[in-house]
């Protein structure tokens, strides 16, 4: 139990600059592992360095672009395809990305179509009637299918 104390106080006298692990930087950005791995094969600017035995090292810049890729997914609602064109077209730097996505939509970004993120339909703006009647009906599929599979 002390050895545990121990690793946890040297951890919060870790300085910025330096190389965090895949379990650091899972919990600081609240993103599990598999994702942050998952991420490394669909955004090629996403670099730790390997180790022995594979094991990741993030650098403070991989950190923040990682941050700004989460950012891009859960907080402005990007899909994935949408982030990489978004970062393809920074160059594959992130530095503010509630700045640079409202930049990008005020220019008419093609990278920003309505899938990949537009606030006023994650924010439950009302769909065209006949949409609404077809998501409706499609609904009434599933539970039926649902009670017959019960």
């Amino acid at each position: 139990m002390a050895h545990k104390v121990a690793r946890e106080a040297q951890k919060l006298q870790k300085s910025p600059d330096a190389f965090r692990t895949i379990s650091e930087v899972s919990a600081e950005l609240d993103v599990p592992q598999h994702v942050l791995r998952f991420w490394e094969t669909k955004f090629k600017v996403v670099k730790p360095l390997k180790r022995g035995g594979g094991r990741r090292y993030y650098r403070p810049a991989d950190v923040e672009l990682i941050r700004g890729i989460r950012d891009l997914l859960y907080k402005h609602g990007f899909t994935i395809r949408g982030a990489q064109k978004l970062l393809k077209e920074q160059g594959g730097r992130i530095d503010n990305v509630d700045a640079m996505v409202s930049a990008a939509r005020a220019e008419g970004n093609p990278a920003l179509t309505q899938a990949a993120g537009d606030p006023a339909t994650a924010e439950g703006e009302a769909l065209p009637g006949d949409a609404k009647a077809e998501l409706r009906a499609v609904l009434a599929e599933l539970r039926e299918l649902k009670e017959m599979l019960a």
